[in-house]
């Protein structure tokens, strides 16, 4: 998404584990997940109170020990500077990975794509970017215990308006079973974001972290979470950071 923030595949951190004798060697989509959730943002600025998001990942094929995935995220920013819940961004991020694993370790070749838009309000500038990078993707389960983490490397190769060169989007999470369908969670990430000096700044850092507990039903589940992050131009046509805590909730597919 916008940087700083994570993507709805980050849900889905743990990479699938290796086939089982049996599995055919070529599966046509067979996985599917989904992430639908909202945040309400504790901020001075009146432009950031809802942060709202729905995506999901998907694996076209599966063969052998890789896939080819493809994301699609869409995120809404709600402010109250004109009504009680005032739309003013809608920003767009799809992305493609071909993977190959083994030994519980995922690696793959990434193309990114984010498009940055204002709702109800004019803007004729654009303002996207392209990036193709590597993708590196561990989990483990222990007993009750589920850890898992993703560390994405990425240079722009086409841009505007922004003067982002190349990033370093890097997450951490885990989760403890405490009954046989609630858990608490918690992860954390952080994003370095190498730009070009052309707007006098340097390198930027965003970072989050959140705690909270997962309730899960037959086919989804919520997650109810507190948080807080640093996250790299929030308003897209100015270059600065913000910051908040934040309280929310998301539905994810199990």
């Amino acid at each position: 998404m916008a940087c700083g923030i994570a993507s709805p595949a980050a849900a889905q951190a743990t990479p699938p584990a290796n086939p089982p004798n049996g599995t055919p060697a070529v599966e046509f989509l067979p996985r599917f997940d989904f992430v639908l959730g909202i945040n309400y943002l504790v901020s001075d600025d009146p432009r950031f109170v809802w942060d709202a998001r729905f995506g999901g990942e998907l694996d076209f094929i599966a063969f052998g020990r890789g896939r080819a995935t493809f994301t699609a995220e869409y995120q809404a920013m709600l402010g109250e500077e004109f009504r009680v819940f005032d739309p003013n961004q809608g920003d767009y991020t799809l992305a493609g990975a071909l993977s190959a694993r083994a030994r519980g370790v995922e690696l793959a070749g990434v193309f990114h794509h984010v498009s940055r838009h204002l709702s109800d309000r004019p803007k004729r500038q654009a303002v996207d970017w392209n990036m193709i990078g590597a993708r590196v993707r561990t989990g483990v389960v222990r007993g009750r215990t589920e850890l898992g983490t993703r560390v994405d490397v990425r240079r722009v190769v086409q841009r505007s308006f922004v003067d982002y060169l190349w990033e370093v989007d890097a997450e951490a999470h885990g989760r403890v079973r405490a009954a046989a369908r609630a858990a608490v969670i918690a992860s954390g990430g952080v994003r370095v974001l190498g730009v070009d000096g052309s707007r006098d700044r340097g390198t930027q850092y965003g970072l989050r972290g959140e705690g909270g507990v997962r309730l899960e039903g037959r086919s989804a589940a919520v997650e109810l979470f507190l948080g807080a992050e640093r996250r790299i131009d929030p308003y897209q046509l100015e270059l600065a950071a913000g910051s908040w805590v934040s309280a929310g909730f998301r539905l994810v597919s199990r």
